[in-house]
């Protein structure tokens, strides 16, 4: 069956244009093991052909200990010191920038939550994994194996993740070494086949974590298909480099009017989809996005971004605005539609179960969607389509007209 066929058999419309982190795991783990260099995806709410080149795969979330999250309020009290001048500073907000390390190249961040923030990770000696493509443009690029035959570079899809203190656990990495770098305490691990620990290592798949404050962790996880490189080493030289900026709100190009009772901010991205969706897909060009969940998820005992593993993230929904040319759907200027997808149609087809709105803009070049698909919960049609309402949607090519996520994300 093909991509779109199933899509068919499911809503019976056009695919529309979402799709979750992870469903971009499942699918980028399926399609690296053979050793291909894409994969379509299946999305948030349907399927959509990203085609994001190599493995995309993250480390298992563990969550000992858990303390339920707070989000910020507006007008939180100033940030103050931790260590080495690093701000304590509120949810939903970037507290570093962008650097190099020798060729490697972190970006500024995107990625913000209530217990990180993530920025994408690029390497002067690999193909970056973070743009989506067409199934004609992989097929024309190869899988890895004739790549390499052909002295081309090896893929990557590398971030790097920057935990608030308290929050990321560094004794639930399974298999890590302990080690110090650069006068800090550090901890390396190769991650397993599928994360399986049943199954043997893949020497491609690599996590490295520091202490870079008191109690306070960044890890750099590295999916490669060349299993030397990026190395240890490499990965260790990102240690020295990491400094603290002033304090920047996550910024989102929305703000919302109608939140149902209980559901809470947990992730957001800024020009970006939220969450590691946003990292697969840096480059995408899309707006911004953010995650709720009826109640608050754990702020310690992480090893990884709350979208890394399958069903962390549940009973919730999705917002989403993008440029309409990253909708496989026709663009439907000024229109407000909401879609069904049924379950037993769903479960038959193996894609995600939940329905979704999506609200184009007059001329149809952009198209906010709110989205439950792919969670636990039933939020009825009616509830979507009075969110989606609800949400006043900025000046997407104007930076200075939007709003900081922990005012944004709240009515």
């Amino acid at each position: 069956m093909q991509l779109r066929d199933l899509v068919d058999a499911v809503t019976g419309d056009e695919p529309p244009m979402t799709r979750t982190a992870d469903d971009i795991v499942a699918a980028g783990r399926r399609a690296e093991r053979r050793r291909r260099a894409g994969f379509a995806s299946a999305g948030a709410a349907g399927l959509v052909a990203i085609a994001v080149t190599g493995a995309l795969l993250a480390p298992t979330l563990v969550s000992g200990g858990s303390t339920a999250a707070a989000p910020a309020p507006a007008g939180a009290a100033p940030s103050r010191p931790v260590d080495d001048g690093w701000p304590d500073a509120t949810p939903f907000a970037f507290t570093f920038k962008g650097y190099d390390a020798g060729t490697l190249h972190v970006q500024d961040p995107i990625a913000a939550s209530t217990g990180y923030q993530i920025a994408s990770v690029y390497s002067d000696n690999h193909t970056s994994n973070d743009k989506p493509e067409t199934a004609e443009e992989a097929e024309a690029r190869g899988n890895v194996l004739e790549r390499k035959k052909a002295g081309g570079k090896p893929s990557l899809w590398a971030y790097l993740t920057v935990y608030r203190p308290g929050v990321f656990d560094p004794a639930g990495i399974s298999g890590g070494e302990h080690v110090t770098v650069a006068g800090r305490k550090a901890v390396r691990a190769t991650l397993p086949v599928d994360l399986d620990p049943s199954k043997p290592v893949d020497p491609g798949n690599k996590l490295f974590a520091w202490e870079y404050a008191d109690n306070a962790w960044a890890a750099v996880t590295s999916y490669s298909s060349d299993e030397a490189t990026p190395s240890f080493e490499d990965l260790g030289g990102l240690v020295e480099g990491l400094k603290p900026s002033r304090p920047m709100p996550a910024l989102v190009p929305f703000t919302v009017g109608y939140v149902p009772d209980g559901f809470v901010p947990l992730q957001t991205g800024t020009h970006a989809m939220p969450g590691l969706s946003g990292i697969a897909s840096a480059r995408a060009g899309d707006y911004g996005g953010a995650t709720y969940t009826r109640s608050a998820l754990p702020t310690s005992g992480l090893t990884a971004p709350y979208d890394a593993t399958t069903g962390v993230i549940r009973d919730g929904f999705h917002i989403f605005v993008t440029p309409s040319t990253s909708s496989n759907q026709s663009p439907e200027p000024g229109t407000t539609r909401c879609h069904k997808v049924p379950r037993d149609r769903a479960r038959d087809a193996g894609v995600p179960i939940g329905d979704f709105c999506n609200i184009w803009s007059a001329d149809g070049k952009v198209v906010l969607q709110v989205s439950a698909t792919g969670f636990d919960n039933t939020l009825s049609q009616a509830e979507l389509e009075k969110i989606a309402k609800g949400i006043t949607v900025a000046d997407v090519e104007n930076e200075s007209t939007w709003t900081p996520a922990a005012d944004a994300l709240r009515p």
